[in-house]
């Protein structure tokens, strides 16, 4: 799959990375109101990795869409990056996911920038709260629509009310402790909601109790077609049981969300990845021309 390595700047200077394909639009493909989609993984992933955003990029090339993998300052357990001029610690164990924002914006800018106006947001696990938690608080006039699959349920509550309790407030403590000691950017090893290396202050944003992330708090500010998507394993376990059903009553009276669980797969989609497509596909039919 031969792809255009690009890069983007997000407004406080920081260098992101990403690829992308051009449309190979099939004969029958219909006429989107579309341009372009912007993929992004999941926690700790990076552009060229995610063997998901590869496989639905078929279906949306031949749907003569542009597809653009795209990196956050997320990217990866671990990396290092010059933000005006100064050089810091970033990816997974140290991001504010509050600043995806600015990464959205600027690959959203990157695609205006070509002529690329209508862009289609698709995010998976933290890549679907990012691209949620962005079209809510700041929306940019290219987001033209989002597809979030499998976005978790990021409830400081709820986690208190698991099994996995004792343990999560266990690290919480400890990321509480590093703080007051003024060492936010200590790394811990957390075990909840799977085991991850990650810093106190990192930890805190994501997990705490402010529940900046809880996708329940602000889906319904979502004011653009949207299509959630679950696997029904995965809706067994903890951080996503009950949320096709929480978020149809969010759902916006003006334009309702979809929501569609793919029967039999779980959190990756695994041997599920075409039903998926196809729930992605029929999905965007809502935009023929």
């Amino acid at each position: 799959m031969l792809v255009d390595l690009v890069s983007a700047k997000a407004s406080d200077g920081l260098r992101l990375d990403g690829a992308i394909l051009d449309p190979h639009p099939t004969v029958d493909a219909p006429a989107l109101a579309l341009d372009a989609v912007l993929c992004l993984p999941g926690v700790g992933g990076n552009f060229y990795s995610s063997t998901l955003q590869e496989s639905l990029t078929p279906m949306l090339r031949g749907l003569g869409l542009s597809v653009l993998w795209a990196n956050t300052r997320g990217h990866d357990g671990l990396n290092t990056a010059i933000s005006t001029g100064r050089r810091k610690r970033q990816g997974a164990a140290y991001e504010i996911v509050d600043e995806c924002r600015l990464d959205i914006h600027a690959w959203l800018d990157f695609l205006q920038q070509r002529g690329l106006a209508r862009v289609l947001l698709l995010g998976h696990s933290l890549g679907a709260i990012k691209a949620v938690y962005a079209a809510a608080h700041e929306p940019h006039p290219a987001m033209a629509g989002l597809v979030a699959a499998s976005p978790p349920r990021l409830s400081y509550a709820e986690f208190c009310r698991s099994v996995q309790r004792d343990a999560f407030l266990a690290t919480i403590s400890e990321a509480e402790s590093c703080l007051e000691e003024g060492r936010p950017l200590t790394l811990l090893e957390g075990q909840v909601p799977f085991p991850l290396l990650i810093s106190a202050q990192a930890y805190l944003d994501k997990y705490g109790p402010a529940e900046r992330y809880n996708l329940l708090r602000f889906a319904g500010g979502l004011s653009v077609p949207t299509l959630f998507t679950y696997g029904e394993v995965e809706l067994n376990q903890h951080p996503f049981a009950g949320l096709p059903d929480a978020l149809a009553a969010l759902s916006p009276a003006n334009e309702p969300f979809a929501i569609e669980t793919i029967a039999a797969a779980d959190h990756f989609y695994t041997n599920r990845r075409d039903a998926l497509g196809e729930s992605i596909s029929q999905w965007l039919q809502r935009f023929a021309e």
